[in-house]
């Protein structure tokens, strides 16, 4: 059988349609004759840097693609994104539900992939099931950031010191410059004068040298006499019998303090004036009919007192007892 030549052109278009589909699907992570391979998925809130086809791996070893990246809404977050990843494993492994999925950077170039951190233990996954998703924070973006705050508090710093600068740039004008330059000139005379100054006194100090000597050495006989003085004194009080004259007025104080609870409490003929209000109203009423008694007296003297031998007692103005009734 003669195959014709459309035969042929017809079969070699057929089958570079046929590669291209498969080259298409190979590129996008699906592989046509693998048969039926399982898809899982994974959420997370960013996936810069993963893309389809970007490489699943198991303990180190490549076992699946990524497949699909999907955005939506995410219902347990307050309506935020997030993007679902569908990848395959393509190798014929047993995964449990409770499996883990990391999203780490593949080198240093930047890429990302996915790796499964395998459970065996609780219920065994099917294709279609969802697996914990957690991003493996790499060297670069942990430094970046670290350095993230630190480049925030620089650039603060600058604005700052451009702020310092400016402010100083207002304050140092040309008149405020030429008093900083005159300061600084009448310091340094006034240093100068305060080196003269202390070679003066070095000077006096050498040449009154012996004057202070002597000076001193009195202040320490002096000093020698005032301390043997108060070492008489204190023998002198020890010998005084402080502590029995002490005792004697603690003593002393004691009975006071007895004569006056007494009085308090109404004991003796003083306590009793000035705790017994009877004998203190028959005092007062005592006192007055004395006050009365001499007054009468004053008053009439002949009453009490009769000089003369025949004459009668002059009872002028006398009231009897019975008549004051």
């Amino acid at each position: 059988m003669k195959i014709t030549r459309e035969l042929k052109t017809g079969v070699v278009f057929v089958s570079a349609i046929a590669l291209f589909i498969w080259g298409y699907n190979f590129l996008k992570g699906k592989n046509l004759f693998n048969g039926n391979i399982p898809i899982y998925k994974t959420k997370f809130d960013n996936i810069q840097g993963l893309n389809t086809a970007s490489k699943v791996t198991l303990n180190g070893v490549l076992v699946g693609k990524v497949q699909e990246t999907t955005l939506i809404t995410s219902p347990d977050k307050e309506g935020k994104l997030e993007v679902v990843v569908s990848f395959s494993v393509e190798q014929d492994v047993l995964l449990s539900k409770n499996s883990v999925v990391k999203f780490y950077s593949d080198g240093l170039m930047g890429g990302k992939a996915l790796a499964i951190i395998p459970s065996f233990e609780g219920e065994k996954a099917k294709s279609g099931d969802f697996f914990r998703g957690e991003i493996e924070t790499d060297l670069f973006s942990s430094v970046t950031e670290k350095l993230n705050p630190l480049q925030a508090k620089i650039e603060r710093m600058i604005v700052s010191a451009d702020s310092l600068l400016v402010s100083l740039n207002d304050v140092l004008d040309t008149p405020t410059r030429n008093h900083l330059k005159a300061s600084v000139v009448q310091l340094n005379q006034t240093m100068t004068n305060f080196k003269v100054m202390t070679g003066n006194i070095n000077d006096l100090v050498a040449s009154n040298k012996k004057s202070l000597e002597k000076t001193l050495h009195n202040t320490e006989e002096v000093t020698g006499k005032l301390s043997s003085l108060t070492d008489s004194l204190n023998t002198e009080l020890k010998e005084a019998q402080l502590g029995a004259t002490i005792k004697e007025l603690k003593s002393t104080i004691e009975n006071i303090n007895s004569v006056v609870a007494g009085l308090n409490e109404g004991k003796g003929s003083m306590g009793k004036l000035l705790k017994d209000e009877k004998m203190y109203t028959n005092l007062t009423n005592a006192s007055k009919e004395l006050e009365e008694l001499l007054r009468e007296m004053k008053e009439h003297p002949k009453r009490f007192v009769h000089f003369s031998l025949f004459g009668k007692k002059d009872k002028t103005g006398y009231v009897s007892p019975e008549e004051s009734k």
